[in-house]
Formats: structure tokens, C-alpha cells, sequence
């Protein structure tokens, strides 16, 4: 009989979608590399170098043998109580050393958590604007993604209600990001607290994403969902990474924080993946997360400066509305009112072409909302040089003041 699907791959890989910020991302640098002055706000990692003194522990790891061997699966014992010490130091949230694992990454602490929790059909309520992965590896685990729709009226927040509304007897975790991507969405307190209280009133697992804890600006205050909603007990998830903070995306390694049982079963999942995360790599998170914020404080003065300038900047252009990002380094405007107009002759009907269109006539690469669950938007991370970002929203401007 053979394979029946048509499928020289599995259907389950077959069915996964691309990562499309790291697509307009190759295909920006693709263009540059042939020699067009393409400006990318597609990727999203700082345009800073990691801190002197994170490089140089790493030097000092690569030369000790000990870092040459495999070590402990679940990650440096140091480097797990480090982590355990930043989560009390930032969040006021009190963990163990065995309830940390240092993954590959951020991304592979997204996949070992929903690989460890769900069961097939189980259900997870996943906020849109949502980051492409969050989808793809809960359908990898064979959960079901429930998603709950949110737009600029709201600032991209979802109320309890619309949660309450999403909500079936399948349903087994709400996966809660706050600072957003792709939004920069940052919820206040109280509404973190009321959320939490509505998911243990469900007995949800919650799952939250905090890479951009440190990336609030103006008068927005980000708390911790496992701190500010008690009630929830073991039953919270703690995703989070050296990579923002730290200007660290080349070096991959991130967290997961966790009751020991879950702990340890994404552990042994691990053990089969990857193994270890990079000796050399946890030396240098260990550098990173033992120190002070202050490489966050520089990079956050520049990104809020870019934050207001790209605002600004958006809100000019005839059709686009831009709300304005309270956290990480997004912003996330609707193109709505730019569908169906000429551009340099070309007529777009959805973000996913526009977004096409702004790349071969503007040389500009930014992503589509269809790549976060929403059509109808695009995303630019601020997170690039300022003359670059004046120059790429210029750009954009043009295009479409220059319409036929």
C-alpha cells in the first residue's frame, strides 16, 4: 500500500507553515545581498551587540574542558539557579533551581511546553495578533488552537469576557503574552490579575511568554501573570530568554519554568531533541541574568526614542492607523485603508500583498498580518538603526503619497 497521504513528508510537517518573519527576513537579505538597498524591519532581534562582558565569559567558557563535554540535560546547575534568583529579582516570583530548564532558545521552550501538556484535542486559547509559532507548535503537540480576535479599538487587549466566550470542556491552557509580539500590546496589572483569577476559576494551565518583560515604555507597568494571580498555583508556565534583554537571538538559549512533574517531562523530551543547550552559550546567559539590567536600560532609551519616532512617522501616511506600543519593539498598524489602491500601478488586496508590494517598489521589508492570524496589518520592528527606520518609513510614505 505505501504511503497513502501523497506525501513524500508527513502530513504533520507537511502541514507547518514557514516561519514568515524569518522568510521577509532571508528575502530582504537576499535582495541587499544582490546589491539593493533593502531596509528590513522584518526580523525581530535588537540591532545591538551582545554586552563586552556576556562575549567574554563566553571566551573564558570555550577555553575550559569541561565545556567540550555534554552536560546536565535540563541545563548548568549554576545557570538554573541564576535563572530561578532573575525570576525573584523581576517578577517576585519564587521558584527552585530543578523547576527551571534551559532550552535551545526560546522557541524550544514554546515547543517542549505544549509537547509535555497537551493531549490530542486538547484546546488552547491563543490571543491574536499571535506570534507565528505559538500556532504551529500547538498543532505539532495535536492541540487545537482556539483563537480569540483582538484589534487597534481595544489596543490589542482581550477582555475576560471574550476569553470566557473561547472557552469549551476541552480547553486546557490560555497561552497569555504580555509584552506582546507583534502587537506591543502590554497589559496593566489588573487586568493580568483579573485574567488569571478567570483561568483558575477554569482550572487552566496557564502559559506565559515574558521575553520582553524588559521592554515597557512610558507609563505601562508589566507584571508577572504568576505573580499577580496566586490562585493559579502550579499551574503557570514561564517562558522566557536571554535573547531580548541581552541583544543575545544568535546565542539560543532561553527558559522554561515549571512544576517539577512538567519539568522533568519536557526534560526528558529534551534529552531525545538537543540534549544540553551549548556550554559555551549558558556561560554566557549565566554572565547575562547574573548581572544588572543596565545593557536593557541603553537599549530601552534607544528603542523608546524609535517607539515614538516610527508612531509619528506611520500616523502621517494617508491610510494607515498606528496605535502606539507600550512594550517590546513593534508596532503594528492597520493597512486597511490602503486595500485596493493603485501603488506604482499595482492594486493590493490584502496585507500579504501589499506587504509584497512595499518590498519590490519601496525596498522596504516588513511582515504581513497574515503571518500573526489578523489580515489587514503589517509589522515593523523598530529594532534597526534610526536613519534606517526614517528612511524605511520615508520610503513607505512615498509609495503611497505618490499613488496613481
Amino acid at each position: 500500500m505505501g504511503n497513502t497521504s501523497g506525501h513524500r513528508i508527513s502530513d504533520r510537517i507537511a502541514a507547518i507553515a514557514e516561519s514568515a518573519t524569518l522568510a521577509v527576513d532571508a528575502k530582504a537579505k537576499a535582495l541587499k545581498a544582490a546589491g539593493r538597498p533593502v531596509i528590513g524591519f522584518g526580523a525581530g532581534e535588537p540591532d545591538f551587540p551582545t554586552p563586552g562582558y556576556i562575549v567574554d565569559a563566553a571566551v573564558r567558557a570555550a577555553h575550559e574542558p569541561r565545556n567540550h563535554r555534554y552536560s546536565p540535560v535540563p541545563g548548568l546547575p549554576e545557570l538554573r539557579s541564576a535563572v530561578a534568583d532573575k525570576t525573584l529579582r523581576d517578577s517576585g516570583y519564587q521558584v527552585e533551581a530543578a523547576q527551571v530548564l534551559i532550552t535551545n532558545g526560546g522557541k524550544q521552550a514554546v515547543y517542549n511546553t505544549f509537547a509535555t501538556l497537551l493531549n490530542p484535542g486538547d484546546e488552547v486559547i491563543v490571543i491574536a495578533p499571535y506570534w507565528t509559532t505559538y500556532p504551529e507548535a500547538i498543532a505539532l503537540a495535536g492541540g487545537k488552537s482556539v483563537v480569540v480576535d483582538t484589534d487597534e479599538t481595544t489596543g490589542y487587549l482581550a477582555s475576560v469576557e471574550q476569553l470566557e466566550a473561547a472557552v469549551t470542556p476541552r480547553t486546557k491552557v490560555l497561552l497569555f503574552v504580555s509584552p506582546s509580539n507583534p502587537t506591543g500590546a502590554v497589559y496593566p496589572p489588573d487586568q493580568v490579575a483579573a485574567i488569571g483569577a478567570w483561568a483558575a476559576g477554569h482550572d487552566l494551565w496557564v502559559v506565559t511568554d515574558e521575553i520582553y518583560e524588559h521592554l515597557i515604555y512610558g507609563d505601562a507597568q508589566n507584571v508577572s501573570i504568576a505573580t499577580a494571580a496566586p490562585e493559579l498555583g502550579d499551574k503557570v508556565i514561564i517562558l522566557n530568554g536571554v535573547a531580548k534583554t541581552y541583544a543575545m537571538t544568535g546565542w539560543r538559549v532561553g527558559w522554561m519554568i515549571g512544576p517539577a512533574d512538567v519539568i522533568k517531562g519536557a526534560s526528558n523530551l529534551q534529552s531525545h531533541a538537543t540534549s544540553n543547550v551549548s556550554n559555551v552559550a549558558q556561560m554566557a546567559a549565566l554572565a547575562a541574568v547574573s548581572g544588572d539590567l543596565s545593557a536593557v536600560a541603553d537599549m530601552r532609551t534607544a528603542f523608546d526614542r524609535r517607539r515614538l519616532t516610527i508612531v509619528s512617522m506611520l500616523s502621517d501616511i494617508p491610510g494607515i492607523v498606528c496605535p502606539t506600543p507600550e512594550g517590546a519593539f513593534y508596532v503594528y498598524p492597520s493597512v486597511k485603508g490602503l486595500l485596493g489602491k493603485s501603488l506604482h500601478g499595482r492594486v493590493s488586496t490584502t496585507s500579504a500583498e501589499l506587504a509584497t508590494t512595499i518590498l519590490e517598489e519601496a525596498e522596504v521589508a516588513v511582515v504581513p498580518g497574515e503571518a500573526f492570524g489578523t489580515p489587514g496589518y503589517l509589522r515593523l520592528s523598530y529594532a534597526l538603526g534610526d536613519d534606517d527606520l526614517a528612511e524605511g518609513i520615508s520610503r513607505i510614505a512615498k509609495l503611497v503619497n505618490d499613488a496613481d
